[in-house]
């Protein structure tokens, strides 16, 4: 069964998805390692966190995620945009062991092939298999429904 191909903009979406978790959380854990421990009983320091240099941009990234996951739900179904981040575990643990210099023990490991193989599976489906609605139509039928419940 033939499929509708991701259009170049679409797969540049889906990827900035799958890389911008992963390296946001590293730039936050590289930024946190980097200062004493925070206590939530303190939270002028966490606050003072925020404004350097690694944890703000752990934090653009994460926002930038957030920008590009909600844009990839508007054209692609939930059960195809999810697994495409779940390569972010993958790109996390590689982080986390050549970036960061944690150690990861081999069942991690496992953890990130298996993870692998499930995306593998699921990039084979389909990206929607919902009918297409146009926003105008969706604020029409919003605002249509709230007229019949009063």
């Amino acid at each position: 069964m033939s499929h509708p191909r991701l259009t170049f903009q679409q797969f540049l979406i889906l990827a900035f998805v799958s890389i911008s978790v992963p390296l946001g959380d590293a730039c936050l854990s590289r930024g946190m390692t980097s200062l004493p421990a925070i206590s939530l009983a303190h939270p002028l320091s966490l606050i003072a966190a925020v404004f350097t240099p690694w944890i703000a941009l752990g934090i653009a990234l994460l926002i930038g995620y957030f920008a590009s996951y909600l844009t990839a739900l508007s054209w692609a179904d939930l059960t195809y945009v999810m697994p495409a981040t779940a390569m972010g575990n993958v790109i996390v643990a590689l982080l986390a062991h050549f970036w960061l210099r944690e150690e990861i023990s081999w069942q991690r490991w496992l953890g990130v092939a298996l993870i692998t193989v499930g995306v593998a599976f699921v990039a084979q489906g389909p990206v929607n298999t919902t009918p297409s609605v146009s926003f105008s139509d969706a604020l029409e039928s919003s605002l249509s429904s709230g007229k019949e419940a009063e």
